[in-house]
């Protein structure tokens, strides 16, 4: 596959803006006080419609068999705005969120603790690396909604790399993305709908899918692609499998 070789080509181009890269990704550290999450500043922080995104997500799940007795891993959770739906769902102790950011985390646990879902017993961890095995058991299903359109694509092979290691036989991760037209398209890609404006080496990214084809390959995982699948989102979504 012609993809395939050319890879370190497009991982040079996209490292000549690295340094800006870093800088935009930074800007998703920003830490919420207690005062800010009170007022629920971190809601707006995520782009808003918060409880129809959140019920987007679990709607989608639930359409590809997702039922309450499967773990979910639930990757760049933020602030729970599916979490708490997934939680809801989900038997007790069946929900695992990971993040980043550890004021989404305080912000997540209050919105848990707002729908009195506590009890629920969800698993949360602050972490950056993606170090799902931290979990300590395997998923039946895995979701990172807006995760991959604000990280390159090292960071991203990264999240495949470890994802595979804690997906059951069958199991699917699935993941969203701005999608670029062709590989390697270097001019900005506007989208009215979202007033939004993505890029081929700066956050928010846009990407091919035949260069997510090259990832998964090189993270020994098969990418199958959704393309749309909720209103009126922009992003698109890839499901990711382990190798037959």
């Amino acid at each position: 596959m012609r993809i395939l070789s050319c890879i370190s080509s497009l991982f040079s181009k996209r490292a000549k803006r690295q340094n800006s890269e870093t800088e935009d990704i930074d800007k998703y550290g920003r830490q919420f006080t207690e005062t800010e999450i009170a007022a629920n500043v971190h809601r707006k922080y995520v782009g808003g419609m918060w409880d129809e995104v959140g019920e987007q997500q679990l709607n989608f799940l639930k359409q590809r068999g997702l039922m309450p007795d499967h773990y979910l891993l639930d990757v760049g959770c933020g602030a729970l705005r599916a979490g708490v739906h997934f939680a809801r769902y989900l038997e007790e102790g069946h929900y695992y969120g990971i993040d980043i950011n550890p004021s989404f985390i305080t912000a997540g646990k209050k919105e848990l603790k707002q729908e009195n879902l506590l009890a629920k017993h969800p698993h949360l961890l602050v972490n950056g690396q993606f170090e799902f095995g931290r979990f300590g058991r395997t998923f039946d299903y895995a979701i990172a909604a807006s995760v991959f359109t604000h990280i390159p694509m090292n960071h991203i092979i990264r999240c495949l790399v470890e994802i595979r290691k804690v997906l059951t036989p069958g199991a699917e991760f699935f993941a969203t993305f701005f999608e670029a037209p062709s590989v390697t398209h270097l001019e900005p890609i506007t989208h009215p709908s979202v007033r939004v404006t993505t890029n081929y080496d700066k956050d928010p990214f846009h990407c091919s899918f035949e260069e997510f084809q090259c990832m998964a390959k090189i993270a020994n995982m098969r990418v199958e692609l959704i393309g749309e699948w909720a209103r009126p989102r922009v992003q698109r979504m890839l499901s990711f499998r382990l190798p037959e």
